[in-house]
C-alpha cells in the first residue's frame, strides 16, 4: 500500500492519497479544489479510480468533481443522514457497512453522525498484509485531542435546533470509535487552527488508544456533561461556511484549469475603486498600518488568509487585490479553495498608485504606554472570539468580533477615537482597516494586544458583561 497525507496549512485541512501498489489503483479522500497535488502524486505510476468524502464540508470547497473530471474516477459519497443531507450531483451512494475495494485495499464505511447528520468515516484494511484494519479516516468526527463541533449547522447554516441533537449523536457515534482496537491509526480531516473544533491537536495523526487516554470527549461518560462541554466555548463560525455547505451539497463548479487573476492597469484599478469594489491589500499588517491606499482593507497573506477572505468578501460581488507578482498564484489558490472565484484582478505596487494620484493613509499603532493613556477617552473594541473575551478583557472594552465589524457600524461612534485590539494584532488589524475603509477617521490599533497587556501585569476584567455582538 502507498499512503500520502496532504496538509493545506491555510485551512488546516487534511486529504489523503492511498494506492494499491499491486494494481496501481488509487483513492483520494477529502480532496481540496486545487487538484494538481494529487495528479502530481499519481504521476505515471498510479491511476486515481476512486474519490470520496467524509461529509459535506463547511470550511473548504471540495475538489471531488474537479478531480473526477480530470481523471474519470468514480465519486463515492454518503447517502446517510436523511433527505436533507443528500448530495445533489451524480455519485455512488455509501451507507454504514458498505465496502469500497481499491485493489487490495478494503475500506469499510462507518456512519458517524454528530458533526453533521450524513458524516461517515473510513476504516482501512490492507488485505495483502493483514485481515485486520490498520487506519481510520475520521474527517470531522474525531480529531487529535478533540471531536467535531455540532453547532455549525445552526450557527453557520441557520438550521435551527440542530446543535443539541448533533451533540447527542456525537456521543453515540463515539461508542463506535471506543469499540475499535487501540492500535488503529487515526487520520482526521483537520489539525490545529481549524474552525471545525475548539482545541485540535497540532500533531497530524493519532491512534484509537491514544485518544482514549487524552481526548476529553472519549473520557467523558456522562451524556449531559458531554453535551454541555462540547457546545460551550466554540469559536465563531466564519460567515462563508454557509456558502460552502450549499456549494458542496449541490456540486461545485468544475474549473478544469486554474487561471490567474488579471494584472490591472492603473486606470482599471481606479475604475474598480470608483465602482465600489472591495480592494484587499494582502501585505503584512505593519506595512499596511504604515501606509496604504485609502479605502482598502488589509487581509495579510498568511495561513489565515482564506478564512478571513471568507469573513470579509462577498460571493456575489467582484473584488480586486493588491499583491505582488510572486505571491498572486499562491493567493489565488487560497481564494478558490473556498470558492471565491470572483476576483477581477490585482495590482502589484502601491507606489505606482501613489505616483498616479491615489491618496494614502495610515493607522497609528499604539505602544503599551500609549494604550494606557488613550483608552479612557476612546471607544475600545476587543475583536477576539467571544470565548476569549469572556475569560478576560481590557477594562472598558466592547466586544465586537473582527468578523462582525461590518454588522455593527451603528454601534461604533464615528466621532470618537477608536482603538482595536485582539490577542496579538492580526484580527484587530483587519478590523481597523475595515473601519478606516468605511470612513472612520480616528482609528488606532493596539497591535501588541491582550496577551502583551496581561503579561505586563495590567488590570484585566473578567466575568459577565453585556456584549455588543454575541
Amino acid at each position: 500500500m502507498y499512503f500520502e497525507h496532504i496538509y493545506e496549512r491555510g485551512l488546516a485541512q487534511s486529504s489523503y492519497f492511498i494506492a494499491c501498489q499491486e494494481t496501481k489503483e488509487a483513492i483520494v479522500i477529502d480532496p481540496k479544489r486545487d487538484i494538481d497535488t494529487y495528479l502530481k502524486i499519481a504521476g505515471r505510476k498510479y491511476k486515481i479510480t476512486h474519490i470520496t468524502e467524509t461529509h459535506i464540508h463547511a470550511d473548504f470547497l471540495s475538489g471531488s468533481r474537479e478531480l473526477a473530471n480530470a481523471t474519470g474516477a468514480e465519486i463515492y459519497l454518503s447517502d446517510e443522514g436523511g433527505d436533507e443531507w443528500q448530495y445533489q450531483f451524480p455519485h455512488k451512494g455509501l451507507k454504514d457497512g458498505d465496502v469500497i475495494k481499491v485493489g487490495n485495499i478494503k475500506i469499510e464505511v462507518l456512519h458517524t453522525p454528530g458533526h453533521t447528520p450524513e458524516h461517515i468515516s473510513f476504516l482501512l484494511t490492507d488485505t495483502k498484509n493483514s485481515d485486520k484494519p490498520l487506519m481510520i479516516f475520521t474527517g470531522d468526527f474525531v480529531f487529535v485531542g478533540d471531536v467535531g463541533r455540532p453547532d455549525l449547522l445552526e450557527k453557520a447554516a441557520g438550521i435551527k435546533g440542530t446543535m443539541e441533537s448533533g451533540a447527542r449523536e456525537m456521543f453515540k457515534s463515539l461508542k463506535k470509535f471506543k469499540a475499535l482496537p487501540d492500535y488503529i491509526q487515526v487520520w482526521p480531516g483537520h489539525g490545529a487552527g481549524s474552525a471545525c473544533g475548539k482545541s485540535l491537536g497540532a500533531v497530524p495523526s493519532s491512534t484509537v488508544g491514544y485518544e482514549k487516554i487524552v481526548n476529553w470527549a472519549l473520557r467523558t461518560d456522562n451524556e449531559e456533561e458531554f453535551v454541555q462541554r462540547l457546545l460551550g466555548g466554540q469559536p465563531e463560525p466564519p460567515k462563508y461556511f454557509k456558502m460552502m455547505k450549499h456549494l458542496n451539497k449541490k456540486g461545485p463548479d468544475v474549473l478544469k484549469e486554474i487561471s490567474l487573476p488579471k494584472k490591472l492597469s492603473v486606470d482599471e484599478f481606479r475604475k474598480a475603486m470608483q465602482e465600489g469594489f472591495y480592494v484587499i491589500d494582502t501585505r503584512d499588517k505593519n506595512s499596511f498600518a504604515k501606509e496604504h491606499i485609502e479605502g482598502t482593507i488589509n487581509i495579510q497573506n498568511n495561513n489565515a488568509f482564506s478564512t478571513w477572505a471568507g469573513w470579509v468578501l462577498k460571493y456575489d460581488k467582484p473584488f480586486v487585490l493588491i499583491a505582488s507578482d510572486e505571491k498572486i498564484e499562491e493567493i489565488n489558490k487560497k481564494l478558490i479553495r473556498i470558492g471565491l472565484d470572483n476576483c477581477s484582478g490585482y495590482f502589484d505596487d502601491i507606489n505606482k498608485l501613489k505616483e498616479n494620484g491615489f491618496r494614502t493613509s495610515s493607522i497609528e499603532v499604539l505602544s503599551l504606554e500609549e494604550m494606557k493613556n488613550k483608552m479612557n477617552n476612546s471607544f475600545v473594541i476587543d475583536t477576539r472570539n467571544k470565548s476569549e473575551y469572556n475569560e478576560g478583557f481590557i477594562p472598558g472594552s466592547h466586544h465586537i468580533f473582527a468578523g462582525y465589524i461590518e454588522d455593527n457600524f451603528e454601534q461604533i461612534p464615528k466621532d470618537a477615537g477608536i482603538i482595536t485590539y485582539c490577542a496579538s494584532g492580526d484580527r484587530s488589524g483587519i478590523a481597523a482597516s475595515i473601519l478606516k475603509a468605511k470612513g472612520y477617521k480616528k482609528v488606532t490599533n493596539f497591535m501588541l494586544g491582550f496577551d502583551a497587556w496581561e503579561k505586563a501585569g495590567m488590570r484585566v476584567e473578567k466575568g459577565e458583561k453585556v456584549l455588543i455582538n454575541s
